[in-house]
This record gives C-alpha cells, sequence and structure tokens, in this order.
C-alpha cells in the first residue's frame, strides 16, 4: 500500500476554506479538555520535579574530561569555589515518564523486534539507550515489516499515518502525551465547526506534523509575528489559533497579541495549550537566571523545549549552553569562580544532570543548590494497549 502523499500546502492552496489566502504567508508541510487534571494528572502536593524514578533504568554513563594541570607552587593561590544553583522543576515532565515507561513495558512484555515512529522523546540519551536494548526507530512506515508492533512517540502523529499502519496491519502503541491529544482535539472541534486554525509552532517540528494532519485543509502554520504580518485574512469571520505545547511562552504570547491586533474575531482554546511543564520549567530560568553568570542546560539539539531554555536565559543577558551531557562542557565556558544555574529540558534524564553537576564538582569544587520555584506531581496512565496486556493481579 502506498504512503499518503504529504505534499507541501501554501495558504494559496486551501480555497474557500482559507478564505483566499495569499502565497505569501507560510507554508504549511505534511509529515514522513483539558488541564492535566482531567487529562490524569492533578498538579498538587509534593513533586518529582525530576522525573528520578527512572533513574536506575537509566544507567550511570559518564565521560572523562582531560584538563592541564599547572605546577604546584610552594604557596598556591587561594581559588574561589564555584556554585551551582540547581533549577526544580527539571527534566522529565509526565508526558516523557509516561512514554519511556510504556517503551521500557513494551521490550519487557514483547521483546524484539520492537518498531518505535520517530524518536520517543527529543533526547540523544535515552534515543541511544534504547538502540542498545533492540529498539528500531523509522521516520518512514515503509520500514516497519506488516504485522509488526509499533509504539507511537510522545510528540503523537498524524490521521493519515495511522491509516497507513492499519493498512499494514501494525500493532500499534500509542504513547502519545495527552496535552499533545488534546490540541489534536481542539484542531478537529475548530475544522468542523469551520474555523480557520492559525498553529504557532515550529515548521517541522514532530508535534506540529501531526497536529496539522488533522485537519490539513484548515490550518496554517505561523513561527513569528512576520509571518502574522503577512497573513491577509480579515475577511474571514471564523479565526482560531492553537499553540504547540512546547514553545517558549514569550514568543508564544508575542504571535498570540499580535494575531489579536490585526484580528480581533480570532478565538483560542479554552486552556492554552503549552504544557504546564514547559511553562515550570521556563518560569525556574526566568526567575533564577538574573542570580548566574552562566547557564546550562541539560538537553538535545533537537530538544524544542531544551532550546527555549537556553533562549530564555540568553534572552536574560547570561550566556547558556544547551548539552547532551558531560562531554559537551567546554572548560573555557568559565572562571571557576561564578554562579552557574543548572536546568535540564523536559526530555533529559536526572542521570545526566548529576553526570554534568559531577564534573563541575571535580573541576571546580562547585557547591550545589537546589532552588525549587514550583512543584509537580502530574502523571498520565500508560497506553491502553498496554494496560490491556497486562496479567492480571
Amino acid at each position: 500500500m502506498n504512503m499518503p502523499n504529504h505534499e507541501i500546502r501554501t495558504p494559496s492552496m486551501l480555497g474557500e476554506r482559507a478564505c483566499g489566502y495569499p502565497p505569501p504567508a507560510r507554508a504549511l508541510m505534511m509529515p514522513g479538555e483539558d488541564s492535566p487534571a482531567a487529562l490524569g494528572g492533578l498538579p498538587a502536593g509534593s513533586a518529582d520535579v525530576t522525573g528520578g524514578r527512572l533513574l536506575a533504568e537509566f544507567g550511570h554513563s559518564s565521560e572523562e574530561h582531560s584538563v592541564a594541570h599547572a605546577a604546584p607552587t610552594t604557596n598556591p593561590p587561594r581559588v574561589a569555589s564555584m556554585r551551582v544553583l540547581l533549577a526544580a522543576p527539571r527534566g522529565f515532565c509526565a508526558g516523557v515518564n509516561m512514554a519511556i515507561e510504556s517503551l521500557e513495558l513494551a521490550l519487557r512484555l514483547f521483546g524484539t523486534p520492537l518498531y518505535v515512529y520517530h524518536e520517543i522523546v527529543h533526547n540523544k540519551y535515552v534515543v541511544d539507550r534504547f538502540l542498545r536494548e533492540g529498539v528500531t526507530f523509522v521516520n518512514a512506515l515503509s520500514e516497519v515489516p506488516h504485522g509488526a508492533r509499533l509504539l507511537y512517540s510522545a510528540h503523537g502523529v498524524s490521521p493519515q499515518i495511522r491509516e497507513v499502519a492499519a493498512e499494514r496491519n501494525l500493532r500499534t502503541i500509542d504513547a502519545t502525551c495527552p496535552l499533545v491529544t488534546k490540541v489534536h482535539h481542539e484542531a478537529l472541534r475548530f475544522a468542523r465547526d469551520g474555523y480557520t486554525i492559525l498553529l504557532i509552532g515550529h515548521e517541522g517540528h514532530d508535534e506540529v506534523i501531526g497536529t496539522m494532519g488533522e485537519a490539513p485543509e484548515a490550518i496554517l502554520l505561523v513561527e513569528s509575528p512576520a509571518d502574522v504580518d503577512r497573513l491577509e485574512l480579515e475577511d474571514c469571520p471564523k479565526l482560531a489559533y492553537l499553540t504547540q505545547t512546547t514553545l517558549s511562552i514569550d514568543d508564544a504570547n508575542r504571535i498570540i497579541d499580535r494575531l489579536r491586533e490585526r484580528f480581533p474575531q480570532i478565538v483560542g482554546p479554552p486552556k492554552e495549550d503549552i504544557c504546564y511543564a514547559t511553562q515550570n520549567r521556563q518560569e525556574a530560568v526566568r526567575l533564577l537566571a538574573r542570580e548566574a553568570q552562566v547557564v546550562i542546560v541539560v538537553g538535545s539539539q533537537n530538544s524544542s523545549n531544551s532550546q527555549r531554555l537556553a533562549e530564555l536565559a540568553r534572552e536574560s543577558g547570561v550566556p547558556a549552553y544547551l548539552v547532551d551531557g558531560a562531554a559537551d562542557i567546554d572548560l573555557a565556558w568559565f572562571r571557576g569562580d561564578e554562579t552557574v544555574l543548572v536546568t535540564a529540558g523536559a526530555s533529559a534524564p536526572e542521570i545526566v544532570v548529576e553526570d554534568c553537576l559531577e564534573f563541575l564538582r571535580k573541576r571546580f569544587g562547585a557547591t550545589i543548590e537546589t532552588r525549587s520555584v514550583r512543584e509537580e506531581s502530574v502523571h498520565f496512565q500508560l497506553p491502553r494497549e498496554l494496560r490491556t496486556a497486562l496479567p492480571s493481579a
């Protein structure tokens, strides 16, 4: 069976549904209710803010660094030690926890071969660990044998992908984050009600591709206020906006403000789409970066929420570096006596954070001070396909 033809669609191709969009607006590309409490999690009480309950299953990994040592002097000068502010909350969110637990359980229940559509989460350490355990990550369903077992990643998939999976008789496990599923449902609802939808997000991101696939004839992607200025939708009576869940809050608000200025009739979702974990980690950086001279964000380059944390620190005037682990830390970033803020994106394991802290302790005598700005205790249940496969108690 042929894969769906995911063509690039410009606003001018959307016809009357899009109220005559002109070509200059942002193109959208197709792929190769409603708080956390309502979706299975309740942010209250004490928090597991670091995703620490999965640490034992991620194993310790540290890469040694080499540094030249000066010859000792008779009276070595006193060196001031580094101070590290360890942000909380940081690291794994409930959606990432659920996705990783789902893949771990699927391995235990079904073994290999086991396929995952796209990376389970956007983190090199996590993906590499599952590769070593025999998981196969694919970017096209043509790579998955007919009848094989396939897990959808935390970022979700489009309806077209689900259709192709059904045609290939794949046994699917849906580990989509419930907060992403919420945005999909909002897109369907707005499209059914005749709205033209402006999706605020990053072109090519897995989550954006999946959301746009819910109603490709009705959705346009906007990435910046400049994109908003190029839209010609004044005659559209029914406009709505949605957002990718991992955006910078400040960036999203700038785009939403511009949308409301240009199109006073526009409506948004009943609850904001940017997820609680993204907001909390950004809030911690915003509050704590003012006390630091350097910011270290643990996370992978393809992690949208990790990139936003580093950008937020830089906007505060503080040098910020995104690292996959201790091996990426450059000694030239530090004097050795400064205050360093360490945080982690929502898909970064705590064991990698610990590696980075240990490196700073060894090299600079760093003292660690945990600074908590908010508590989290959100949990999402495992996918139905796994719950039903578990042996009865």
